[in-house]
């Protein structure tokens, strides 16, 4: 399903082709889902390429990059896309980006697979020490979606994905 690479000048991959909104929408929902589908490099410079990329098209679906639903989104993609690069990097497997616009819900869905098929994503947001300098990752996806889990994919690997609520695009320069 993932349909685009990155190119090599530190920027996403342009004219990456919509999945077709009945193949981009998760089992059961109705409406609209356009959507965009690419792979990055397994680094930590592929997952700020796909926090770029997610911040481009929440652009040309409406969400100018300063919104409140365009950073929210970024955010998202950030830490999922992170997490996959340091807990879930498979050398030689890159990292999925799927974005997906459902505009009578409201809803952007981001899911972000990877080839690590053992390790999953925890049920809940970890607790982390107030001195700690890492893992809020989850709880900050946590606060901004308003669900969020990991399924497994076949034939390995595992999708990462959040729901996060997103006003109509028109009305998204106003927020």
């Amino acid at each position: 399903m993932l349909t685009e690479t990155t190119v090599p000048a530190d920027e996403p991959g342009r004219g990456a082709e919509p999945v077709p909104a009945e193949a981009g929408a998760p089992a059961g929902v109705q409406g609209e889902w356009p959507s965009l589908a690419a792979q990055f490099a397994s680094s930590p410079q592929g997952a700020r390429l796909a926090r770029r990329c997610a911040v481009r098209r929440m652009d040309e679906w409406g969400y100018p990059p300063a919104s409140d639903a365009s950073c929210a989104v970024a955010l998202v993609v950030a830490e999922l896309a992170a997490n996959a690069v340091r807990h879930a990097r498979v050398p030689g497997r890159d990292v999925g980006l799927r974005l997906a616009l459902d505009t009578t819900a409201g809803l952007v869905r981001v899911e972000v697979a990877d080839a690590a098929s053992a390790k999953r994503l925890p049920a809940g947001p970890p607790s982390s020490a107030p001195e700690g300098e890492s893992g809020r990752g989850l709880l900050l996806v946590d606060v901004l979606a308003v669900r969020w889990g990991s399924a497994p994919r076949h034939p390995l690997g595992k999708t990462a994905w959040a729901e996060i609520s997103v006003p109509s695009p028109a009305t998204a320069g106003t927020e």
